[in-house]
C-alpha cells in the first residue's frame, strides 16, 4: 500500500510539535524517612530528598499541582514544569519532608487518606509487614478464610527469622520471595487484602495477628498524620492537601456506589478536618475504571492523579494525569532520570 507523503508529512510535523511542546512531570513520593523493611520501596531517605528538591531547583519549574491545573487549561504549561506529590498520609510528610520543601523553596501536594488520618492504627500494609517481616518466630502454617475461601502457606526453614536474615532482606521488594519465604507469604497474603473492603481487611489482619501473637501496637515510625498534624500541614507555604480516598481501596473492585461514597466523603472529611477546599485526588494504587473518572468529576475534582508513568501534555485528561514514582536514589541518578522525563 502507498502512503501519500502529504500523510507522512502531517505525521512528522505532529511528532516535531510534541517533542517541542511545553510538558510537565508529576513526582510521586510517599515518605522521607529511614526504616527497617521497607517492601514497597515507599521512603526516601532525607539526605537523598534534598538532593531531590536541589536538584528541581537546578533542571526544572517547580510548581503547586493547582497552578499547573490552570496552566494546562489555558494551553499556557511553563517549559521544564514539575510537580512534587507525596501519597498516603505518613507523619514524616510533615516532620521531614515539610521543612526540607520549605528550605528549598518547592511546593507540594499530599493526598491523605481521610480515614487513617488522626487514628491509632497504622496502613494495613505496614501493619502486615509488622506481623509477617520482622524477625523472630512464627508459627510453621497459617491458614486463613478470605471471601469464603481457604488458604494455607507453609513458611518451613522461614517459621524462624534471625535479626541477621532481617538485616539481608530488609531492603528487599515484596515481591521478590522465593516460595515458603517470609516475603512471598506477605506479598500473597496483601495481593488478596488489596481487594478487599477496610472491614473485611480488619478481619483478616486481626486473624494473622492472632496467628503470630502478636502484642506490639502500631510503630511510631510507621506513624499516620493525626488531625492537628494534618491541619498544621496545610498551612505550609506552597503546601496542597489533595484527597487519596477514605480507606485505600482497590477503587475497581468495589461496586459504584463504595467507590462513590470513598470519593466523596474523602474529600468532605478532609474539608471540615483542615478547614480549606479540596480539589485534586489520587488514586489508591493508581487503580481506576473509566466509571471511576465519572464519579471524580460528578465529586467535583478538578484533577485527579494517576501512576501512569508519562508526562503531562496538552492532550492529557486532568482526571487522568500521570506521575512518576520515585526511588530513594541519590542526586545524580534522580538528575538523570529528571532529564530524561523531561525530554519523553
Amino acid at each position: 500500500m502507498n502512503v501519500p507523503w502529504s500523510s507522512i508529512a502531517n505525521r512528522a510535523v505532529r511528532a516535531v510539535r510534541k517533542r517541542l511542546a511545553p510538558r510537565a512531570v508529576i513526582l510521586l513520593y510517599h515518605r522521607v524517612a529511614e526504616v527497617g523493611s521497607d517492601p514497597w520501596s515507599l521512603c526516601v531517605t532525607p539526605d537523598h530528598f534534598a538532593e531531590h528538591l536541589a536538584v528541581l531547583r537546578t533542571y526544572g519549574h517547580p510548581m503547586p499541582l493547582q497552578q499547573l491545573v490552570r496552566a494546562h487549561r489555558e494551553g499556557r504549561v511553563p517549559h521544564r514544569a514539575v510537580v512534587v506529590t507525596f501519597d498516603d498520609g505518613y507523619a514524616d510528610n510533615l516532620h521531614t519532608a515539610k521543612p526540607l520543601l520549605e528550605r528549598y523553596d518547592i511546593p507540594a501536594t499530599f493526598f491523605l487518606t481521610a480515614g487513617y488520618v488522626g487514628q491509632d492504627r497504622e496502613f494495613w500494609w505496614d501493619e502486615l509487614d509488622r506481623l509477617l517481616l520482622q524477625p523472630g518466630t512464627l508459627p510453621a502454617t497459617l491458614r486463613l478464610t478470605i471471601q469464603g475461601r481457604s488458604h494455607t502457606w507453609n513458611l518451613n526453614d522461614e517459621a524462624a527469622y534471625s535479626e541477621a536474615e532481617y538485616r539481608r532482606n530488609r531492603r528487599r521488594t515484596a515481591s521478590e520471595g522465593a516460595p515458603g519465604s517470609r516475603h512471598a507469604l506477605y506479598y500473597a497474603i496483601w495481593r488478596l487484602l488489596q481487594l478487599l473492603e477496610d472491614e473485611a481487611r480488619c478481619s483478616v489482619l486481626r486473624d494473622v495477628a492472632q496467628w503470630a501473637g502478636a502484642d506490639a501496637g502500631p510503630r511510631t515510625s510507621h506513624r499516620v498524620l493525626s488531625r492537628d498534624e494534618a491541619h498544621a500541614l496545610a498551612r505550609g507555604n506552597h503546601l496542597e492537601i489533595g484527597a487519596h480516598s477514605v480507606t485505600h481501596p482497590f477503587l475497581s473492585a468495589q461496586p459504584i456506589r463504595m467507590q462513590r461514597e470513598e470519593i466523596r466523603q474523602s474529600k468532605r472529611s478532609l474539608e471540615h478536618m483542615i478547614e480549606r477546599p479540596i480539589s485534586s485526588f489520587a488514586y489508591p494504587f493508581g487503580d481506576f475504571m473509566p466509571e471511576t473518572v465519572s464519579l471524580i468529576r460528578e465529586a467535583g475534582f478538578s484533577c485527579a492523579c494517576t501512576t501512569l508513568e508519562e508526562t503531562v501534555w496538552q492532550p492529557s485528561d486532568r482526571l487522568q494525569w500521570p506521575r512518576f514514582e520515585v526511588r530513594d536514589w541519590n542526586g545524580a541518578t534522580f538528575a538523570g532520570r529528571l532529564r530524561a522525563w523531561l525530554l519523553r
